[in-house]
């Protein structure tokens, strides 16, 4: 006796189309027309785990311990991942690292471009992953964290100067206030 999901569908996956009939099904069931990439996603998702599970493979097999972080490489950290997402993902000097993925729009705030992802697919999500930098976050404490493993001084002096980079910005935009108050 065969199970029935709530959509009347036969629970197993050996009926017509097997395995990737059934996952086809699934993403139209969850997707439906719409162009979401969630193969792409799936993708990027392997490509992560993967990455992580050989950076902690090759720490392991090199000896390497793991960092016992403080609150200081904590603040430097978030400030550096936050300037990098940034960076990558929105500031004009990288859009030739997104022109495959996207399409130019104009500018949105200071320093900033806005950009269309195109493409669909694989294409699709990299754009997403490009133009998101809370995306972008994601891989970059990541990079971050394994650097702080197997480079700990370069990691921070980068992670330094991209903080202070963020602290730079964060004056900018304090000071353009400032004369908006004023009236300059």
């Amino acid at each position: 006796m065969s199970s029935h999901g709530s959509d009347g569908h036969d629970g197993d996956s050996g009926g017509d189309g097997g395995l990737r009939g059934a996952v086809e099904a699934e993403r139209r069931a969850y997707a439906g027309e719409s162009d979401h990439p969630l193969g792409g996603y799936a993708g990027a998702m392997g490509v992560y785990a993967a990455s992580v599970a050989a950076l902690a493979g090759a720490a392991r097999l090199s000896g390497r311990p793991l960092p016992s972080p403080t609150p200081w490489d904590l603040v430097v950290c978030t400030g550096a991942t936050h300037r990098l997402s940034r960076l990558l993902t929105k500031d004009p000097v990288t859009s030739p690292l997104r022109m495959p993925f996207t399409r130019f729009l104009g500018t949105t705030g200071p320093a900033e471009l806005k950009e269309e992802v195109r493409g669909s697919g694989a294409r699709k999500a990299i754009g997403e992953l490009l133009t998101c930098p809370f995306c972008a976050g994601m891989w970059i404490a990541t990079g971050l964290s394994a650097g702080l493993v197997f480079a700990p001084r370069a990691t921070r002096l980068a992670a330094f100067a991209l903080t202070a980079l963020t602290g730079s910005d964060l004056l900018h935009f304090a000071r353009v206030r400032m004369q908006q108050a004023v009236g300059e």
